[in-house]
């Protein structure tokens, strides 16, 4: 497999809102004799990139924005039972191709192009590459296409799962919630309240909810994030702001959807519900806890996810793919395409 685009996407920091040059760069290098690409302005500066042989039947989909830091790239040669970032040995002597966007997702546009290139060099003329911007903040890409083009039958979206086929994924809710209290000098709390108390507070209160366990998908999940208090230390807290991300199941969505948030000012932003995916019998097949492009890609009729790589390790400083994960997805891919499309 050349790795030529992948060394060249990777080279390039495409965190979330830089990623045009890389949307820029695609158009052009994913040209082939029998293709045609085009861009689509998603509305906020960045680009998604569409390269189409004939008229497609299953799309190939991923996205070129990524998490902050950005991490150049290497590529170093390993040997049989080298330590891989993530605890686990090489079978055989390999490439480790590390640095962000290894795995989630320039790894994937790598190894769906491959897939590609085999497609139209067996005479196949009816699948396409789509590379959407914006999706680890929000899939603002796949909204964008989703908005101002048409779908299909099939699409096959690309994210680190081991290279399994994804059954379901567990959904997302997001609020945004603030707690407010009364600011006194600290030296005398009587007189005031402290927002951060009233926080602890809401904390214990979701530490104790108790959601049903999904057959499928497990236990319910929460996360906080842009945590914020701007008091000094000797003042008592009159705010807290937060973020409250849940990942939730089948058996939670409405549950997590009516929550009474006690004494607290919340704004609901949304998100995506769990979802069942396209299989293909004889594919290993596994769940997932995070999200994609794929439930927003709304006009596809049928979606599938999966891709080479860890979710374990996307997202850190221990981001890796094996070059021989990306020559397996790639047949992967063309297998997929071949039961899907008959």
């Amino acid at each position: 497999m050349d790795t030529t685009l992948l060394r060249d996407i990777l080279g390039m920091d495409s965190t979330s809102g830089r990623e045009r040059a890389v949307a820029e760069h695609l158009a052009v290098a994913l040209q082939t004799p029998g293709n045609r690409v085009q861009t689509f302005e998603v509305g906020d500066g960045s680009l998604n990139v569409l390269a189409s042989w004939g008229e497609p039947k299953l799309y190939f989909c991923t996205h070129c924005d990524t998490v902050p830091p950005y991490i150049p790239p290497v590529f170093e040669p390993v040997a049989p039972g080298t330590v891989l970032p993530d605890g686990s040995r090489t079978a055989g002597e390999d490439i480790l191709i590390r640095g962000r966007g290894a795995c989630d997702a320039k790894g994937q546009v790598a190894a769906m192009f491959e897939a590609c290139k085999q497609l139209e060099a067996s005479g196949k003329t009816d699948f396409a590459l789509l590379i959407l911007a914006g999706e680890e903040t929000g899939s603002f890409g796949a909204k964008a296409y989703t908005r101002d083009c048409p779908g299909g039958d099939i699409v096959v979206v690309g994210e680190p799962t081991d290279g399994k086929m994804v059954s379901a994924s567990k959904g997302t809710q997001s609020f945004s919630v603030t707690l407010r209290g009364r600011a006194c000098h600290s030296g005398y709390p009587a007189l005031g309240e402290s927002a951060v108390e009233r926080f602890v507070d809401f904390c214990n209160w979701l530490r104790a909810l108790d959601f049903p366990l999904d057959p499928e998908l497990g236990e319910t999940t929460w996360n906080i994030g842009q945590l914020r208090s701007d008091n000094p230390q000797n003042i008592l807290s009159p705010e807290v702001s937060f973020r409250l991300y849940f990942r939730t199941t089948f058996a939670s969505e409405a549950i997590v959807k009516a929550l009474p948030f006690p004494d607290a000012e919340v704004v609901a932003h949304g998100g995506d519900s769990p979802m069942h995916y396209l299989t293909v019998p004889g594919l290993p097949q596994t769940t997932v806890a995070f999200g994609s492009d794929a439930p927003q890609l709304k006009r596809f009729a049928r979606r599938a996810l999966c891709g080479p790589g860890s979710i374990t390790v996307a997202h850190t400083d221990r981001e890796f793919v094996l070059l021989s994960q990306l020559e397996a997805a790639a047949a992967q891919y063309v297998r997929i395409y071949d039961d899907l499309t008959i």
